[in-house]
């Protein structure tokens, strides 16, 4: 099983879970195998890192830039390139630690 599909499930279960991200798209917020905490939630706004689906593709921790009650949330990394539109978020990041360091979100 995937790290992606692990995590969906653990969040159906319980609502959270944890998951080492990789990648310098969204520096300086996130460093590269950051192990990220996540939370369902009910509400996601303009700011929220989250793991989401965009065009069938899987995205581990991207911001959300924008929101449009007709397209759903839009979806991009720290340096401007948008995913796409989304209405399918599974979770947002709420804490990074990264090599003994914590960082709310």
């Amino acid at each position: 099983m995937s790290k992606y599909l692990r995590l969906i499930e653990e969040l159906n279960e319980k609502g959270n879970g944890k998951m080492k991200c990789f990648g310098n798209s969204m520096l300086p917020i996130l460093k590269s195998g950051s192990l990220l905490t996540f939370q369902k939630s009910e509400n996601y706004v303009v700011g929220d890192i989250v793991f989401c689906k965009v065009k069938g593709r899987i995205i581990d921790a991207h911001k959300i830039i924008k929101t449009n009650a007709d397209k759903g949330f839009l979806i991009a990394n720290n340096h401007g390139y948008e995913n796409g539109w989304t209405k399918i978020i599974y979770a947002k990041a709420v804490k990074s630690e990264y090599q003994n360091q914590e960082k709310q979100l």
